[in-house]
């Protein structure tokens, strides 16, 4: 076997036999020699006019190579083996889960939510009917808030777990295996529910238990050890091991764990609006003014500066995507985006946040580690009012928020429920408008054309990542003062976006497994 780098244009670098025939020319191999060829790795580098897509592949020869396979999923039976309880089936915790079978271990797993086809019609009644299930919506439900937002999969940081197990195990549940060599992995919000339900599946056929439609109301906590929770039927589900993968936008489970004595502290986040472009407005910026073709991708960007000692950053940029409604109460209004798997929409849209930190919440500072709660909860009520007590969004084209202009129209817009002509840059907390339009002079002249009245802001993005964080022993992994409870995923503070969480909810079952059984 030898690892080859290939540098191609677009066409050629979609074609198999092209690949082919180079990697032998570069292996020092006539093409009769080759077994088989795997890339392992793909980016495009539009940085200059001539787009090139570069390669890395192996390439094997000889009669008995073959490309490894993925690794499977081997459950162990633990219909009867000792349970831990699992609050939350987000990423966080169906990982965990499927980890703990691996270890012999029962998974039970309480979520709020309702199963992954169930929470299609909730969510159409966002759209529709402008009504917010509390406990079914983009955020809440079986596969967590990634399920119908998108299903990127861009983390590469090694330093808290092993991503490629990740992303083995959606491959085994029904992913695409480009996801385990493409520089930006997507699964696509078409493609997760499936995924999810297979999850589901290999739980189940394991002997792990899923109970759906009922949330967690309270902890179960003897002197400085979790005990089980109760849920919203008043039952218990006792065990001494804990794993709470609620997701960032389960906020009662913070008023739950400080009611219990829970240790909760602040961490930084970040707020803004999301930005929507044609799509075809940003191919023309980042491919030279290339048409893309049958064989680029959507074009996406990557952008941040720091504007006044903040940071202000793209944020779940979705090429060919759709902005969704994503509040999880009927009185707030909450942006985010999507993308489809061939992500064909014919716009473009991103979050553009600005970076919070707890010295920004002095107004709050009577809600103590709930100041960043609070300030999301009157920004996302602010947002309400101003799209008119609905779920519409109140929106203002790009440069007249820049300007400081009133939209007197809208262009047409990929969020459902609709937009109300809004003048953001009165009402948006001057901290964050004003760094947001600075912020946006910045990346005109990083891109030239993205400043322009052709794009729509709408208001707000406020569900980057949780304004909490639940302390937890660094080696250990569950909670400080509370033995037994371990806080994982984006609801704990420490993980953002679906293979971050997924690879916590594994480090948390390794750790039940390694120090307590």
């Amino acid at each position: 076997m030898k690892q080859i780098q290939i540098n191609l244009n677009p066409a050629a670098a979609a074609d198999e036999a092209a690949i082919r025939k180079i990697s032998a020319s570069l292996a020092g191999i006539n093409q009769s020699e080759i077994s088989s060829v795997r890339v392992i790795k793909r980016s495009v580098d539009a940085r200059k006019k001539n787009i090139r897509v570069n390669l890395t592949v192996e390439v094997f020869s000889g009669e008995d190579s073959a490309i490894p396979a993925i690794s499977p999923f081997i459950p162990v039976e633990v219909s009867l083996k000792r349970e831990v309880i699992i609050v939350g089936a987000g990423p966080a915790g169906l990982f965990a889960a499927l980890r703990l079978i691996e270890l012999g271990i029962r998974p039970v797993i309480i979520e709020r939510g309702r199963d992954v086809s169930s929470r299609k019609m909730d969510i159409a009644r966002i759209s529709r009917e402008q009504i917010v299930d509390p406990d079914s919506n983009y955020c809440f439900g079986e596969g967590g808030a990634g399920t119908y937002t998108d299903g990127k999969l861009y983390t590469r940081s090694k330093k808290r777990g092993d991503n490629t197990r990740v992303l083995e195990l959606l491959c085994f549940h029904g992913a695409n295996e480009n996801i385990m060599y493409e520089a930006h992995p997507h699964l696509g919000t078409d493609k997760l529910p499936g995924i999810i339900s297979n999850i589901r599946k290999s739980i189940l056929d394991a002997g792990g238990q899923f109970i759906l439609e009922k949330k967690v109301t309270d902890l179960i906590i003897e002197g400085d050890s979790i005990k089980g929770v109760v849920t919203s039927d008043n039952e218990k589900y006792q065990s001494p091991y804990v794993i709470l993968a609620t997701g960032h936008s389960a906020r009662d489970i913070y008023d739950i764990c400080r009611n219990r004595g829970v240790e909760l502290g602040m961490k930084p986040f970040a707020m803004g609006v999301r930005v929507e472009h044609p799509q075809e407005l940003i191919d023309r910026i980042q491919y030279h003014g290339n048409s893309r073709g049958e064989f680029l991708p959507a074009a996406s960007y990557n952008l941040a500066k720091q504007v006044d000692g903040r940071g202000v950053y793209s944020f779940c940029m979705c090429p060919g995507g759709f902005i969704v409604p994503s509040a999880t109460a009927q009185e707030e209004v909450v942006v985010n985006g999507m993308s489809p798997s061939g992500r064909n929409s014919p716009y473009a849209n991103s979050g553009i946040v600005v970076e919070i930190k707890p010295e920004d919440l002095i107004k709050y500072s009577s809600f103590g580690e709930m100041a960043g709660l609070e300030f999301q909860k009157e920004l996302e009520r602010e947002a309400w009012k101003n799209g008119g007590y609905t779920q519409r969004a109140p929106a203002q084209r790009l440069a007249d928020f820049v300007s400081g202009e009133t939209s007197g129209s809208l262009p047409k817009v990929s969020y459902f429920p609709g937009v109300t002509s809004s003048p953001l840059h009165n009402w948006l907390p001057k901290a964050i408008g004003r760094r947001l339009r600075d912020g946006f002079r910045l990346f005109g002249h990083l891109m030239n054309g993205y400043l322009t009245n052709e794009a729509v802001v709408l208001a707000v993005e406020s569900r980057t990542s949780s304004p909490i964080r639940i302390p937890r022993d660094p080696e250990k992994l569950d909670h400080v003062k509370i033995s037994g409870l371990y806080p994982c995923g984006e609801g704990s503070g420490y993980a953002g976006g679906i293979v971050s969480s997924a690879v916590d909810g594994i480090r948390a079952a390794e750790a039940i497994a390694k120090n307590c059984l």
